[in-house]
């Protein structure tokens, strides 16, 4: 390997490293706070899945929960929004029928509150039949993206024999972080909108494009 050669192959790799680390930097200390357990476990898991798959993750908040891409973008990039938070302001806003920017807003100036608190302003209690309908929104997300989840018993009986994943959240149980029913790494949502177009029982769940 010539000089040069290894100058570039270091360079790239200190890149990525810090990449990874910038990515790591915006969920240490994280912590949703939404009242239930199981919600700010998956919350926590999506951290993973969209630092990691940015592009699947922006299409399914624009496509199936009404979200302006520029917007997804923008808190995710500019503002350094941890993903978890990026999918619950606007999951939240579409079970509300208010736009993903109103709830951005709130959250930015309530945060420290956590994500219970919010929710409770603006009409949702943990436990609520609409928190509920929000939990069962994680189940079609995921079933989009190819990833395992597990269900609690509320959810398992909502979803009989639906998302019976390895036991916890992939990266947690040492299993590959990446969508189980594609072959890209890198994109494994193929572009715009592609893990809505691949999934089964495409527009059953209410999403627009």
């Amino acid at each position: 390997m010539s000089r040069t050669t290894l100058k570039t192959f270091v360079l790239a790799l200190a890149l990525a490293c810090a990449g990874g680390a910038a990515a790591q930097d915006v969920t240490v200390g994280w912590n949703p706070r939404t009242g239930d357990v199981w919600v700010d476990t998956w919350l926590g898991d999506m951290n993973r899945y969209g630092s990691r798959y940015r592009d699947p993750f922006v299409d399914e908040l624009v496509r199936y929960h009404g979200a302006p891409r520029d917007l997804v973008v923008e808190l995710l990039v500019d503002r350094r929004w941890a993903p978890g938070d990026v999918y619950f302001a606007c999951a939240l806003a579409r079970i509300v029928g208010r736009p993903c920017r109103y709830v951005v807003d709130i959250w930015e100036r309530d945060r420290g509150l956590g994500w219970g608190e919010v929710a409770k302003r603006l009409g949702i209690k943990p436990g609520s039949p609409e928190f509920h309908r929000l939990k069962q929104g994680f189940v079609p997300t995921y079933d989009r993206w190819g990833r395992p989840i597990v269900l609690d018993a509320e959810l398992e009986r909502a979803f009989p024999g639906r998302g019976k994943g390895r036991g916890g959240p992939p990266k947690a149980q040492g299993g590959p972080d990446r969508p189980a029913h594609h072959g890209h790494d890198d994109h494994p949502g193929g572009g715009k909108g592609k893990g809505g177009e691949q999934a089964k029982g495409k527009g059953k769940h209410g999403g627009k494009d």
